[in-house]
């Protein structure tokens, strides 16, 4: 048999000979505590679950849904939004609900980029981007991030020739796996390139409610002119810990939501009607829950910066997100850090280099453990005695 070309040009897993090690360590018996993967450990609060199991029950819920979601929905979606920052959508036009918000960001390179079309992604950033546009076809010109332009891209450095090819601009703020926040300038400066090239803005939020320290970050849609060259992912995972529901939505530009709801529409049947019913009652609901999940991980945010930062390494505590991106010591790859870490303390930190090549002497550490897991794991570091090759300078 002969495989599409897109599956051979799929990166290697990065990662693999280091799950390999965890997996061996664990049958041996070691407890190796992973602190890689951002999925919130705090389950759905129970509220939401109640509404799921009512509506499971409804046999009217057990029938293919529409690829656009309830309306109700749509409507529940548009009503937060403009609660949380003050925009106004039109449910029926600007708001499209997802299968997560992944589905929609994988999904919308087919609506955008044919064959050798460019798409300007982020770097380090979440894979999908570039992944995704590998699937349509294109190819993807990286705009490297560094810590000291507060890792946001610039946006002036990009050639004239490669501005005018690119279809999409790719950004994420609170930014996964930095952490790193964006001003409404930031965003400005993103509409106006946008307008100047032609290109869409695809912004990735699913980290606005996951702040700390009484920071609340903004939509990338409230910034002036956003909405004409525009949209927004977001999802109900991070906020009210519904990973496993996979449940998101897009908002923002007609044409865009409508491009992709076409795309969607032959490609998948819509979310399980139950699981809209869920999210309904999460986005009208009181966001008690919300404020008490922020307290958990600021609490986790500040020991685990307290710890690295005690070890050497460059912790800065994020104000929004679930992760922290910690610094290596100068010449110390991310790889070989996060290799030796486990080995030697049982503890698992993503490699920065699994980002893309500007997240090399990088580690993300997940804030989605539970707490007393966080606090083994942060023992353990406390106590750990690199060698000097390791170690700070």
């Amino acid at each position: 048999m002969r495989f599409a070309q897109r599956i051979e040009k799929l990166p290697p897993y990065l990662f693999v000979e280091v799950t390999r090690k965890i997996n061996r360590m664990r049958a041996e018996g070691r407890d190796v505590i992973s602190l890689g993967i951002g999925d919130p450990d705090i389950p759905t609060p129970e509220y939401i679950i109640d509404r799921l199991v009512e509506a499971a029950r409804v046999p009217a819920n057990h029938r293919y849904p529409e690829s656009d979601g309830l309306p109700q929905l749509r409507q529940a979606i548009a009503d937060w939004y403009e609660r949380r920052f003050g925009i106004a959508f039109d449910p029926n036009k600007e708001v499209l609900p997802l299968i997560g918000s992944k589905e929609g960001i994988g999904h919308i390179a087919l609506c955008f980029i044919d064959p050798g079309d460019l798409a300007l992604v982020t770097d380090p950033g979440y894979p999908v981007y570039s992944v995704g546009t590998m699937f349509a076809g294109g190819e993807t010109y990286w705009l490297p991030m560094t810590e000291e332009m507060g890792w946001k891209p610039d946006l002036d450095a990009v050639p004239e020739e490669v501005a005018r090819r690119a279809k999409v601009l790719w950004i994420n703020y609170p930014n996964n796996p930095t952490g790193a926040v964006a001003d409404l300038d930031f965003f400005e400066r993103c509409v106006h390139f946008a307008k100047k090239y032609d290109i869409a803005v695809l912004h990735d939020a699913p980290y606005t409610e996951v702040a700390f320290d009484g920071y609340r970050p903004h939509s990338f849609l409230e910034a002036p002119g956003a909405r004409d060259i525009g949209v927004e992912f977001h999802s109900l995972s991070k906020t009210y810990n519904m990973t496993g529901w996979r449940i998101g939505m897009a908002v923002g530009n007609e044409r865009i939501i409508d491009a992709l709801l076409r795309v969607k529409s032959n490609l998948d049947s819509g979310i399980p009607q139950a699981i809209q019913e869920m999210a309904i009652t999460a986005l009208n609901g009181p966001m008690d829950a919300v404020r008490k999940n922020n307290e958990v991980l600021q609490y986790r945010r500040d020991l685990v910066c307290d710890v690295l930062n005690g070890l050497g390494l460059r912790a800065p505590k994020p104000k929004a997100s679930l992760y922290v991106w910690a610094g290596l010591p100068a010449g110390v790859k991310s790889i070989d850090f996060s290799s030796r870490l486990v080995e030697e303390t049982a503890v698992f930190v993503t490699p920065g280099i699994g980002y893309g090549p500007s997240g090399e002497g990088y580690v993300r550490i997940s804030l989605t453990a539970p707490t007393e897991r966080i606090e083994e794991a942060m023992r353990r570091l406390a106590a750990w005695k690199p060698e000097p090759a390791l170690a700070a300078s």
